[in-house]
Order: C-alpha cells, then structure tokens, then sequence
C-alpha cells in the first residue's frame, strides 16, 4: 500500500511545517498543518526580469534577499500562527539559480537553527510531483510523471513515493524556456506561455508546419522518451524572420505561428507521455511544472487518455514556482530519512533521491 504524503507515520510527525521556495524568480513561504490543509501561503513573483525577457539570476537573488522576511511574515499571519510555532522547516536546495538558492537555505537554516528544530532539503522537481496533491488528494502512485517547467522537461514513472525512474528528459532547452522565448520573438512578455495560449486560440494551428522533434524515436536509446525544443523555437524565429522581411508582421500570422508552435509542442508532450503510459500499463497521468498551466496541454492529455485514464494537475496557483509543495515535499521526506544535517547547502545540480535511470 502507497503511504499518503500527508499522513503522519507516528505521533512524532510535525504539526506545522514551513515551506520556502526561492528557487528562481518566485519568493514563497507556505504553511502546511497536521493534515494536507494549507493555512497559509504567499508567492511573490519578481516583476524586475520583464524588461529583459528572462530571468537574470543576480537580480533574482537580490530581489529574494530583500523580500523573503516580509513573505514569510506574511505567510505566518495568514496561517495565524507564530515562527516559534513552526515544526519542521523545508526549504528548496536545488536545483535551481544558485544564488537564489542561496537566499532560502541560508534564511532556513538560521531559522531552524535559532530555535532548534529540524530542517529538510527539497529537491525542486519532487516538491512539483507533490504538487497535485495538495488540491487532487487521488493523485496517488502508481502514475506516470511528466515535469514540465522553464528549467526542466522530465518524464518519469513514479511507483511509489520515494521511488521514481527517470524515463526521459530534455536534451537541450525545456518546454517553459521554448514557450517564453517564442512569446519574446512575437513581441510578448515574460513569462510566456499564457501570452502563447490566448494568442494561439484566434489562430490556425495548421499554418506553420513546425517540427516535433525526436518524435520518430522508437527505442530508448534513440530517445523515445527525450525531448528537444531547441530546432522548435529555431523554426519558429526563422518563420517570423522570413516573414517580417516583407514588412511588419501582422496579428493573424503572430496568432497562426503561435497556434502552430503550440500545437507541434503539446504534440511532443502528448505522444512521449502516451508512450510512458502504454510501456508502463498505467493510464494515471500527473503533469506539474509551470506548463502544467496550459489548458492546450491539459486537455490533449485528457483526450488521449480517454475514458480509462485519470490525469491529475495543481492549479495554476500550484504549477508555478511555490513553497506549498515544498512543505508537503519536506514532511514526507522528514519522516521517511529523518532531518537533513544543517551543514546542507544549495546545489544547483542537485540529485533528486530515490531518482534512478533507466536501464
């Protein structure tokens, strides 16, 4: 039987445990109770890298430093409770910006220091996998995982909590990084992929015959389960380059390319996914990251599992970059290894423990 990351394995299991996430460009502090019920949570996202299209990690880590009190007292408020209240303290160490790492580990650390309690190490991407849970308590292994951020496109089978296999993964750029910066060449904010999706509804996602990379794998070894998004995005920018030579390019062919370049990566997604479920024999599907947001990738997923299948997903609130699903990553991983020792510090290369490759 699949323990429930929620569920205390003794009476010793922490009552309040605060979640800190400072990973990139997103300060969050959360506070999780004795069951799976959130009592507090704040994400403040970091305004500053819009003008330059991208996060630019000095600036992330500073921006981090001067707002992560104010947070986390906010957090604390909202839950009604005080910092010496606090249980267990978890703080994502990686992977990420080192930098902004830096900032969370090193507050969490002297937090739980100065009032002896315990603190946990989370790994990013697993916090992601818990993500789900804390709105869609089904979401329980066996399941196929796939992971898909601005830094990260994973796919994995998840046999238990603690026990996950690495099937594929991006052999270039993430899906997140391809969609912020096909919005950047058609004149779109950071982030990109809601600018992406509202524009891809007003056009044709058959315009553009846009490449699905490596969709003709068919083993392992020749990457049936990777991804590649870097011919993708090479595709779209020389589309708007042939196509602004002729003179400014107009709303239909930025919605046209947009619907295409969303429809040939959903694709990508979609089919990898769909391989994991048909090897696997397990049609529960749970999607996280921030491009766990997007209702195009949604809904193909939910299409091409059908009636059999069960797809599970955070809201948006819970897609993107938060310390909610690093407090349920911490308590799990606090009472399945105990404390981590407060030497611990950020790794921008993390491992994720209990991750193993395929054969």
């Amino acid at each position: 039987m699949t323990r429930k990351p929620h569920a205390p394995r003794s009476e010793r299991a922490p009552a309040l445990v605060l979640g800190v996430e400072t990973s990139c460009d997103e300060t969050s502090a959360a506070v999780l109770g004795a069951g799976a019920e959130l009592l507090g949570h704040v994400i403040y996202t970091q305004d500053e890298h819009r003008v330059f299209g991208g996060v630019v990690p000095e600036i992330a880590a500073r921006a981090h430093v001067r707002v992560l009190d104010g947070v986390v007292a906010a957090a604390l408020d909202e839950a009604g409770v005080a910092l010496s209240d606090i249980a267990l303290f978890g703080v994502t160490a990686g992977p990420g910006l080192i930098g902004a790492l830096l900032v969370g580990v090193e507050w969490t650390k002297a937090a739980a220091w100065a009032l002896g309690r315990p603190a946990v190490a989370v790994h990013h991407m697993e916090g992601h996998l818990f993500a789900a849970t804390l709105s869609d308590p089904p979401a329980e292994p066996p399941f196929v995982a796939l992971l898909v951020s601005g830094g990260h496109t994973q796919l994995l089978w998840v046999r238990g909590w603690g026990r996950y296999t690495l099937l594929g993964q991006t052999r270039d750029d993430a899906a997140g990084e391809a969609f912020d910066k096909v919005a950047r060449l058609l004149g779109m904010p950071f982030p990109g992929g809601a600018h992406i999706e509202r524009l891809a509804a007003q056009g044709d996602p058959d315009a553009f015959a846009f490449p699905r990379p490596m969709r003709s794998a068919r083993t392992r070894a020749d990457g049936l389960y990777d991804f590649s998004f870097s011919g993708l995005k090479t595709a779209v920018a020389l589309a708007v380059r042939d196509l602004e030579s002729a003179g400014p390019l107009e709303e239909a062919a930025r919605a046209d390319i947009a619907a295409s370049f969303q429809a040939a990566a959903v694709d990508v997604l979609v089919e990898k996914t769909m391989a994991a479920v048909a090897e696997t024999g397990c049609r529960s599907v749970v999607i996280g990251g921030g491009v766990a947001a997007s209702r195009a990738l949604r809904g193909a997923l939910a299409s091409a599992l059908g009636p059999g299948g069960a797809l599970y997903h955070p809201p948006p609130r819970l897609a993107t970059d938060n310390a909610a699903m690093i407090a349920v990553a911490a308590r799990f991983r606090y009472e399945l290894d105990g404390a981590s020792p407060l030497d611990f510090t950020a790794d921008a290369g993390m491992r994720m423990t209990g991750l193993e490759a395929t054969a």
